[in-house]
């Protein structure tokens, strides 16, 4: 039997963006977000921390699911940490608390539809 052959493959050009799933947990279940309110949060969660200058960076609210308060973003990969950084450190939405929660991130928006976190296997 010949001895197994392994193959290293590296991406040679790195990815422009960068795709992340990121959920919002509210204190009140029960507030409801449209997606302009969604993407204005996050927008002032960046210019909180980063000001006008810093985060004056284009992303992209991909999908939003209003029951779930789920969203897929698209970032540039130069701006990923400021806008996670950002992300984590927003705490408060119209006067009660909030948290962000980065679900998936990756550099194929292909590999944000599935998530094998969520399967589930037969016994």
């Amino acid at each position: 039997m010949p001895p197994a052959v392994y193959e290293r493959v590296v991406v040679k050009n790195s990815p422009v963006y960068q795709y992340m799933k990121v959920s919002l947990v509210l204190e009140k279940a029960q507030t409801k977000l449209t997606a302009v309110e969604f993407k204005h949060l996050i927008t002032t969660g960046l210019k909180s921390l980063y000001g006008e200058v810093g985060a004056a960076f284009p992303f992209d609210l991909l999908t939003f699911e209003e029951d779930t308060l789920t969203a897929v973003l698209r970032i540039y990969s130069r701006g990923l940490v400021r806008l996670w950084s950002s992300l984590t450190l927003l705490g408060f939405f119209q006067q009660q608390r909030c948290a962000f929660r980065v679900l998936q991130v990756s550099p194929y928006l292909l590999a944000l539809t599935g998530n094998s976190r969520d399967l589930l296997l037969d016994p």
